[in-house]
């Protein structure tokens, strides 16, 4: 790239794009609303289901007592829509691992795999997000 001489419009052009720029992301900072809402639980899927929304919606796990490296089914029901899941380490940062339903007849299920990890037992948070609105809940996994 060859090097130009700094001139006096080249100047005035450059600091007029810096002034577009800072301005633009002050007004985003300042104008920004989130649309989610988290409904945080302290329910324990280990002891059951989880109940959200009043009841509305119920989501529970294939099983009570979790393993390290077997497949965990998480089922949400009733619900129309397709809903996304993560699941992220409480205890011990192990990364988020996504979760992909299929519909069934009465709603949906979710198929995953918790690694294992250094500690003999390991708190697991699930962010369901439904719509707009996303539901927490824990368990736990032993090696």
């Amino acid at each position: 790239m060859a090097a130009q001489k700094l001139t006096r419009g080249r100047l005035i052009q450059i600091i007029i794009l810096m002034i577009i720029l800072i301005s633009a992301f002050v007004w985003r900072t300042v104008t920004y609303k989130s649309n989610t809402t988290v409904q945080r639980s302290v329910c324990n899927l280990n002891t059951g289901n989880c109940f959200f929304n009043n009841k509305k919606i119920i989501v529970s796990l294939s099983q009570t007592k979790l393993q390290a490296n077997t497949l965990v089914e998480l089922y949400i029901n009733p619900v129309d829509i397709n809903p996304s899941a993560s699941v992220s380490g409480v205890t011990m940062n192990m990364g988020i691992l996504p979760i992909i339903f299929t519909q069934q007849k009465d709603g949906w299920v979710g198929k995953f795999t918790v690694p294992q990890s250094t500690h003999n037992k390991m708190t697991w948070n699930i962010d369901i997000k439904i719509n707009q609105n996303i539901y927490s809940s824990e368990f736990t996994v032993t090696k």
